[in-house]
């Protein structure tokens, strides 16, 4: 008998850390689904991914339209057969303060960064729990925890969103256990498009905040996806892992 193939969506797949994953998991043999919002940059990542396996399909769209989500799940479904890891990593940033955001502007960081996380677990959940096995991977962010620092490139709005990809994780991790396992990561300062001209301004004062004096890299966190998402036996649900080079040691 052919053992079937591990599948794994990535959301937010079309660069940094989504992309980033994509490849690893590519690399250890899964499927690959790469959600992204389309056009030009999730062509190229499934070219480049495309290199790695045959098997990857883009799946464009918004992670904040259930409807969408719900059609992407129903194709993958059946040309799979399942989905065995899903990793939540789209999102939006947002730096605004409260004195300055609209309401649209806060509406719109918590459908993307927050619903679109539930649109993915509501319609991948119950595969995996018919499956008996999966694995979710929520990204969260250290800001989560610490909220927007005064230099950071999102504040107020996008910890709030951050903090309830945390409360929807240990839920979840309660709700689909004990064969669907539920974690998050919590990146700290991670070097991508989003945050490279930032990081250019102030690369000296972060490294001196940061024990292991580097910047953090999209495969410091992809490495740690992949962990989450292959590691057996595997008796770890619920948990947040900080990945920030030790700048938000407690």
């Amino acid at each position: 008998m052919t053992a079937r193939l591990a599948v794994a969506v990535i959301t937010g797949a079309a660069s940094g850390i989504g992309f980033a994953s994509a490849v690893r998991l590519a690399k250890k043999g899964y499927a690959v689904g790469l959600a992204d919002i389309g056009g030009a940059a999730l062509d190229q990542a499934v070219a480049e991914i495309g290199k790695i396996t045959s098997e990857v399909v883009a799946l464009p769209g918004d992670v904040s339209d259930f409807a969408g989500v719900e059609k992407h799940v129903g194709d993958l479904i059946a040309r799979f057969g399942c989905i065995d890891v899903l990793v939540n990593n789209a999102g939006i940033s947002q730096p605004k303060s409260i004195l300055d955001i609209t309401e649209a502007e806060w509406d719109r960081t918590i459908a993307v960064n927050l619903k679109g996380v539930f649109n993915w677990c509501r319609n991948v959940a119950p595969y995996m729990v018919a499956a008996g096995s999966g694995r979710i991977i929520n990204m969260s962010s250290v800001s989560a925890g610490t909220g927007g620092a005064a230099s950071a490139v999102s504040k107020f709005a996008y910890a709030s969103s951050k903090a309830g990809v945390l409360g929807l994780t240990r839920a979840l991790s309660k709700e689909l256990a004990p064969n669907v396992m539920v974690n998050a990561i919590c990146p700290g300062s991670i070097r991508t498009s989003l945050t490279e001209q930032l990081i250019a301004r102030h690369e000296d004062a972060i490294r001196q905040g940061i024990p292991l004096n580097r910047v953090g890299t999209p495969d410091d966190i992809a490495v740690v996806v992949e962990f989450l998402a292959t590691m057996e036996p595997c008796y770890m649900t619920g948990e947040v892992l900080d990945v920030d080079g030790g700048q938000w040691v407690n």
